[in-house]
């Protein structure tokens, strides 16, 4: 795993998440037009070349492998590659995740054409992404972190394109082990359920209460 430490401030990351947000949220909006559009092939191939040009520009100057996991040296976290929540990552729907106190992690974000499996659906294994990283969130909320053992999916019925909300919770500790639960729905309800079991590292065995059950929600 590539970690980076930067000796930047506060400001710095604003500074550059004005930078980098905007540009990826170009480049989303065009992976939706690429898919969606119905114009001429000479638009289409006059905008390829265009972009071919930004795309060497871009390159003139850039990291090797993945952007890997970066932290402030104040311990702002910046995992701007994430397939989930990257700023820089076009793919990123991105999930904005947010946590309660009662341990609840929660998500509201649409997803558009990029995300398609079924017609006009989310594909599966979109869904079994963002809820393995909402779950992941949910683990850690107790501020013990953990990683994913196994993730158990139930596809209840398709889930539409369209705005969504995921949430999760921790429902069971045993030991290093951290029960969680969630799901994603739809205006109409859950879509897809899921239950996971996440590993707390070694080195964090002693900060686990002991085993303990949480009643279920």
């Amino acid at each position: 795993m590539q970690f980076t430490l930067e000796d930047i401030t506060a400001d710095e990351v604003e500074r550059r998440m004005a930078v980098y947000g905007p540009l990826a949220d170009t480049v989303r909006d065009l992976i939706d037009a690429v898919i969606r559009t119905e114009v001429d092939e000479t638009v289409v191939t006059e905008a390829n070349a265009r972009l071919t040009a930004v795309v060497e520009s871009l390159r003139a100057n850039q990291i090797d492998g993945a952007f890997g996991v970066r932290h402030t040296a104040e311990g702002i976290g910046m995992p701007w590659g994430n397939a989930v929540i990257g700023l820089r990552n076009a793919i990123a729907p991105p999930l904005q995740v947010l946590k309660h106190p009662d341990g609840l992690v929660t998500a509201d974000f649409t997803l558009g054409a990029a995300y398609e499996g079924p017609p006009g659906c989310v594909h599966g294994g979109v869904c079994a992404m963002l809820l393995d990283h909402v779950l992941g969130q949910a683990g850690s909320a107790d501020d013990v972190p953990c990683y994913t053992g196994t993730l158990k999916m139930r596809y209840l019925r398709p889930t539409r394109l369209g705005p969504l909300h995921a949430e999760a919770i921790i429902t069971e500790r045993e030991g290093r082990k951290k029960i969680v639960r969630g799901a994603i729905s739809d205006a109409d309800g859950e879509t897809v359920t899921a239950e996971g079991v996440f590993i707390v590292p070694k080195d964090w065995a002693g900060v686990m209460p002991e085993s303990a059950r949480i009643p279920p929600r």
